[in-house]
């Protein structure tokens, strides 16, 4: 006959999954932290559009990055007119970002910043590109650095 088991096994069960029920309720409230923070552009364009003016300027960063990176992803897999749909974003929300950070004189910097930067990936991404699609391209690159050069001369510019 088997003896009844001892009550030190039964609390090592209760211990054990209460720690697993613990665990698992932490991960879902991380997944479902996570979620809510990826944002489609549209909902961060909708959020943009709606934020304060010292917030602008980051969020029209964000949608520019995120268009440069599926025009990107749209020339890899040869889906041209998307792609220049998107570098055509790019150009919009950095110019929108331009503005909204001269407007609230603020985060000048990380917006030129940001802007340098995507400029210099928009020009890398066209040397990545057939001849007839580089010209765009070099174009959203100019614009992104004319943007930023006067970025810099808001900031370093005559009277500061």
């Amino acid at each position: 006959m088997a003896s009844p088991a001892s009550p030190d096994c039964d609390r090592a069960k209760e211990i054990t999954m209460g720690r697993l029920s613990t665990i698992f309720l932490l991960l879902a409230v991380s997944v479902a932290a996570f979620a809510s923070k990826e944002q489609t552009v549209q909902e961060l364009i909708a959020r943009a559009d709606a934020a304060s003016a010292n917030d602008r300027p980051g969020l029209y960063v964000e949608i520019a990055e995120r268009q440069l990176k599926a025009a990107d992803g749209s020339y890899t897999e040869g889906k041209v007119e998307e792609a220049r749909a998107a570098v055509q974003d790019v150009v919009t929300y950095s110019t929108k970002a331009h503005d909204a950070a001269i407007q609230a004189n603020k985060k000048l910097k990380n917006t030129e910043l940001a802007l340098r930067k995507m400029a210099h990936r928009l020009r890398d991404l066209k040397h990545t590109l057939n001849f007839e699609d580089q010209p765009p391209v070099q174009a959203a690159a100019d614009k992104l650095q004319t943007l930023s050069d006067d970025l810099l001369s808001q900031m370093f510019g005559k009277g500061k």
